[in-house]
């Protein structure tokens, strides 16, 4: 056995690499660590702690079996197909069958499990695609993923689950092939495609490919190359200390690049634990609850963080959910006793509040397996929905949940593009990033899950203030390229409340605004001002465009959608449309597209509730109030009471409102000013909150990260810090608190608990 040394990965040992790495493919002395790698790779794929002959394992070994038989009956190899339906490149098909097959032959019940006719086939399938596409001198023709990502990881899963069949020939030469397309120098620079998301899985084909010829220098480079996902960032591709995943420089993305680091993270802590290489991080752990599950709700990943992916398929943010809960779940296996346990529990209170697309039906075994012995486990509590605000400044989002609902921002800053869009997904995505607001209220899981981005009218985005100048597809630039100018983007919570804004330019158009969003305890009190336009095109705020055929009631200064929720309106003329809606959404004309098969000619019911500020505005602006799953009755009851909230300022200097039953007045600065009893030096987000008890807590940030120091004063009579002296970085002088050392708070709330006189 090898003698283990360790490599400092973002200050973590990480077991197996003594000393300085040994170049690829330099031999050692013979050992059995890579019997021992193939053999778990094999496990995993398995999984364990089922019997393959009960339901409902069995109907779905059986059936992975039966595909497995007929791809292997079809299979007429010629120098242009391995399958007649699969011309070549088929840098898709090909390689996913001949893995599908290599799964039968793998997994127990299958009907075909390790069939030697079954391993041969594959693995003559395998070098057939070898020599005809994927052959070394070949020309990489089209997007670098494919080459380097999607059909060496498929090639070489399939090689190491069919294993002796494959033979030291056929083995040697894909190796080559893999050596061609992923060269070391892939994993030398950490820049360009091979960041974040993608650094995980050139570093998992690099371990498989390793794993072909018992390559120790290969696998070293694997293993080592993964230190720079253990470390947060301040900018581009990774994790940011606030939670914020970030995948193409510009887009959150924790619900598509993101779950495949963490399934890929999972699955290479897994694949190590016990050999030379062994490997885990604080990091990756710690991402579980601040990164993933803010934007996981009754086991569905939210929509704004899963960039160009969110019109794939109807239902695909349950389907990303559940990546995020089989991978949570197998990280779990290498994770300490209380992070696995505060998991388990998670992921059981996703699958237990799961009325669409439970996991426990949807899932491959291996998953299916470790979640029935979470589920079925007495000791391990359902855990609840959460409640609380969490706002993520550096990727411009922020998820508030209350008992029985919760919303979702989805803002577009100097640092975070508008939309993403490439590969011909998501062209018409444009206004995503323009303040679009999510919720869901109990019984609406689903409001964005059924076909709601090819149906919904690109521009009338719930939530957004948007230029109705037509756009192209695509209008901005792919990948993420369409970021404003603007650097005051964020706010401040105190983990219940918040104040949040946005300093908004349209997408292509003169249209410039100032939104703010309060976030209370039955409400989002939503503000905007400063609305201009200087291109012809008319100017709308779009109050809510919920995908629904109910009943909508509306009265001087509220509306009230039956089973959804109310809306406050004072001293506007609402707008409001009910529409029967087919294709051309903000995913596109979904028609046009193959991958999309199962949106075509769809339609959905909607009702668009909506502010016109009319063409060309000069400082327009609205006030509205959403009250997620309010009654009818509490709707009126909160429209004839005036007095339960002050809008302190709506200009484009700033934003401000006091609840007095809460307790709170929170501002949005745009400028240095003053706003209802508050002063701020500079610009800033501000949120006071008295308790009640003689206490209060202030809490400040600095959106634009651009301020070292900074000054509130409230008009409120201030004894002096709370609990001891503030800190060094917060001095109490009267009435006005000076927060310093904000330049490294990377837009993150700071808050001084305080004494009133």
């Amino acid at each position: 056995m090898r003698r283990r040394g360790f490599l400092r990965a973002g200050g973590v040992a990480v077991a197996g690499l003594a000393g300085a790495l040994a170049p690829a493919g330099v031999a050692r002395t013979p050992d059995d660590s890579f019997v021992r790698l193939r053999r778990r790779w094999r496990e995993l794929a398995a999984g364990s702690g089922y019997d393959p002959a009960a339901e409902p394992y069995r109907t779905a070994l059986a059936a992975l079996g039966r595909a497995a038989a007929r791809h292997r009956a079809a299979m007429a190899p010629t120098p242009a197909r391995l399958w007649p339906d699969q011309p070549f490149p088929s840098l898709s098909g090909t390689p996913r069958r001949l893995r599908a097959m290599a799964t039968a032959y793998a997994l127990p019940g299958t009907g075909l499990t390790g069939d030697p006719a079954l391993g041969e086939a594959v693995a003559a399938g395998i070098d057939h695609y070898r020599r005809h596409v994927y052959a070394v001198g070949a020309d990489p023709a089209g997007n670098w993923w494919p080459w380097q990502i999607g059909v060496p990881k498929a090639l070489l899963d399939a090689a190491v689950l069919v294993g002796p069949h494959l033979g030291d020939g056929r083995a040697r030469r894909l190796a080559g092939a893999v050596d061609h397309f992923v060269p070391e120098r892939r994993l030398g620079s950490y820049s360009g495609t091979s960041t974040a998301a993608n650094r995980v899985d050139l570093c998992l084909v690099t371990l498989l490919r390793a794993m072909l010829d018992a390559d120790h220098g290969r696998a070293d480079l694997a293993v080592a190359a993964l230190s720079p996902v253990f470390r947060h960032v301040g900018e581009g591709d990774g994790f940011y200390r606030d939670g914020s995943f970030i995948q193409h420089a510009h887009v959150p993305y924790q619900g598509g690049y993101g779950v495949t680091l963490l399934s890929g993270l999972a699955t290479l802590f897994a694949l190590l634990r016990g050999s030379p290489w062994e490997v885990t991080h604080p990091l990756v752990f710690e991402a579980v609850e601040r990164s993933f599950a803010p934007f996981v709700r009754d086991g569905a990943c939210m929509d704004l963080v899963r960039g160009r992916g969110v019109g794939r398929r109807p239902f695909g943010d349950h389907e990303r959910g559940h990546e995020i809960a089989a991978a949570i779940l197998l990280l779990g296996e290498v994770a300490p006793a209380a992070d696995r346990a505060r998991w388990h529990a998670l992921v059981k209170g996703w699958e237990t509040r799961n009325e669409h697309r439970p996991l426990l039906e949807h899932a491959e075994p291996a998953t299916r397996a470790r979640l029935a012995a979470v589920m079925t486990d007495p000791s391990v509590p359902a855990a609840p929905e959460p409640v609380g605000h969490r706002l993520l400044p550096m990727s411009a989002r922020a998820v508030h949940r209350r008992p029985g609902w919760c919303v979702a921002l989805s803002m577009a800053s100097y640092r975070i593009a508008h939309y993403e869009h490439g590969n011909g997904e998501n062209p018409r995505g444009w206004h995503t990033g323009s303040g679009m607001l999510y919720w869901w209220a109990d019984g609406h899981g689903d409001q964005y899950s059924d076909s709601f981005w090819p149906t919904v009218d690109p521009y009338r985005l719930p939530g957004t203030t948007v230029s109705a100048r037509r756009l192209s597809d695509g209008a901005g630039g792919a990948w993420g390229e369409a970021c404003p100018p603007w650097r005051w983007v964020g706010g401040a919570t105190d983990g219940t409340y918040a104040a949040v804004g946005q300093h908004l330019s349209g997408l292509e158009s003169t249209m410039e605004a100032f939104k703010s969003w309060f976030f209370l305890d039955d409400a989002v009190v939503c503000l905007g001002a400063g609305i201009t336009g200087r291109d012809g095109a008319r100017v709308e705020t779009i109050v809510d465009n919920r995908r629904t055929a109910a009943p909508l009631a509306t009265g001087e200064g509220w509306a009230h959608l039956e089973g959804h929720g109310g809306y406050l309106v004072p001293g506007q003329a609402l707008r409001t449309l009910r529409e029967h809606r087919a294709g051309g959404g903000a995913g596109g004309d979904v028609a046009r597209d193959a991958t999309h098969d199962a949106t075509r000619g769809v339609a959905r019911d909607y009702v668009t509730l909506w502010l016109d500020h009319g063409p060309d505005p000069t400082a327009a602006g609205y006030l509205y109030v959403l009250l997620p799953g309010a009654t009818r009755e509490a709707t009126l009851a909160r429209a004839a009471d005036p007095a339960w909230l002050r809008v302190l300022a709506n200009t484009a200097d700033g934003q401000a409102v006091h609840v007095p039953a809460l307790g709170v007045t929170a501002a949005s600065f745009w400028t240095a000013g003053a706003a209802g009893g508050l002063t701020a030096s500079a610009p800033c987000a501000v949120l006071a909150r008295e308790h009640g008890d003689g206490t209060a807590t202030l809490t400040v940030s600095d959106p634009r990260c651009d301020l070292d120091e900074l000054a509130v004063t409230w008009d409120r009579p201030i004894a002096g810090p709370a609990g001891g002296p503030p800190g060094r970085d917060v001095l109490v002088t009267g009435s006005t608190v000076t927060f310093r050392g904000l330049s490294g708070a990377e837009g993150a709330s700071v808050a001084v608990a305080l004494r009133l006189a």
